[in-house]
């Protein structure tokens, strides 16, 4: 039977089994070929989740960013505001002092003791220096109201009194 061996059958089987082979062959290069997308399903599902997620916490976190630094401007203004306290409380502690009070009536109302003699005197050297319009060139019933005016709205007005306060008795009194 060695006569067999090269026998139709046995060669058709040979070329079965080669032909075989070579298609085992090309269907394999043919899966490797085309390549898998590296974004699954998976990650696809995380990635729109991460995206919601920060479009979810955008807002408030927006919200609370404007909301601190809205607390640190009421702290400021409420450091502001006990500055103005604290001045006030240095003003009426001034105030209750005989001294001050005589040399504000008499600097504003101008107010003389008995036997004193005061003078006004008009375009002096010291009025040149002054600015027209000044307290001292009214009459004492104007400059008291607008005093009690000015006292009502809590304006400039208290807060040179306030500053003439803070610098002292002698600097308070010279001009």
């Amino acid at each position: 039977m060695p006569a067999d061996r090269f026998s139709t059958t046995a060669r058709l089987r040979a070329l079965g089994s080669q032909a075989a082979e070579r298609v085992y062959r090309a269907q394999s290069r043919r899966v490797r070929a085309p390549r898998r997308s590296r974004l699954t399903g998976r990650a696809a599902l995380l990635a729109l989740v991460l995206c919601s997620l920060v479009v979810a916490l955008a807002y408030p976190l927006r919200q609370y960013i404007a909301q601190q630094s809205e607390i640190d401007e009421l702290r400021q203004e409420a450091e502001r505001r006990q500055e103005r306290v604290e001045d006030l409380r240095r003003l009426k502690a001034r105030w209750q002092d005989p001294a001050f009070v005589e040399q504000r009536a008499r600097e504003r109302l101008h107010m003389l003791r008995p036997g004193e003699t005061g003078y006004l005197t008009e375009r002096g050297a010291e009025d040149e220096r002054r600015p027209q319009g000044d307290a001292s060139d009214r009459p004492w019933y104007r400059n008291l109201w607008e005093g009690l005016d000015a006292a009502d709205r809590g304006d400039a007005a208290d807060r040179d009194d306030a500053r003439r306060g803070a610098a002292g008795p002698n600097e308070a009194g010279s001009r």
